[in-house]
């Protein structure tokens, strides 16, 4: 229990220096100092700063999982109303780490290959928790789907694209919340629920 708190102590502390200064301008003798933990604990924890930065990614994602497993779980809503509320706490809460933590931004974006990795775990445990919700769905009748796992990767690739524009604000400019939310359920019902199949041929 103490490893974990302190482990989590430097996680916090480090996520606040690297927002002020950015993850260049940060040294881990500021991470030691700002935690009063010293720079012996530091290095039982991390070899690096940048061990130290992936930590502080990891940890955005865990709280993000946390808040969408909850919304998962709950009895109150449909299925359909679980998926469009897990599509929008995503893309707030994406937002909400990236806009709070300052001077990371950059990193964050530059080296989005390091990133992806890091959301690797995370990305598992989402598309399991988005094909729980839709065989909910299928359980209960309220959805007629052909492939659970292809629906879940379009869901799951357009949410990562998604990403960067909500952040920036240029998803839906100009929409009150509630039309988008209107307009994504509307989408969303159409996929899942029997329609006329389309006569396509490729």
């Amino acid at each position: 229990m103490a490893v974990t708190k302190t482990r989590n102590r430097l996680v916090d502390v480090a996520r606040q220096i690297f927002a002020k200064r950015g993850l260049e301008n940060t040294t881990m003798n500021d991470i030691a100092v700002a935690s009063g933990k010293g720079r012996r604990t530091l290095y039982t924890y991390f070899k690096s700063k940048e061990d130290l930065y992936l930590a502080v990614i990891e940890g955005e994602l865990v709280r993000l999982l946390q808040y969408m497993n909850e919304m998962a779980s709950t009895s109150e809503m449909s299925a359909e109303e679980k998926l469009v509320s897990l599509i929008y706490t995503h893309l707030n809460l994406v937002k909400e780490a990236v806009q709070r933590n300052g001077n990371l931004r950059a990193e964050f974006f530059r080296d989005i290959i390091t990133v992806e990795r890091v959301r690797k775990r995370f990305d598992e445990n989402e598309r399991n928790l988005f094909a729980g919700v839709v065989a909910e769905g299928v359980r209960t009748g309220e959805f007629e789907i052909d492939s659970i796992p292809l629906f879940v990767d379009i869901l799951h690739f357009s949410l990562k694209g998604l990403e960067i524009p909500y952040i920036y604000g240029r998803l839906g400019r100009g929409l009150a919340q509630g039309v988008s939310h209107a307009i994504v359920q509307k989408m969303l019902h159409k996929m899942l629920t029997k329609n006329e199949k389309p006569n396509i041929t490729f």
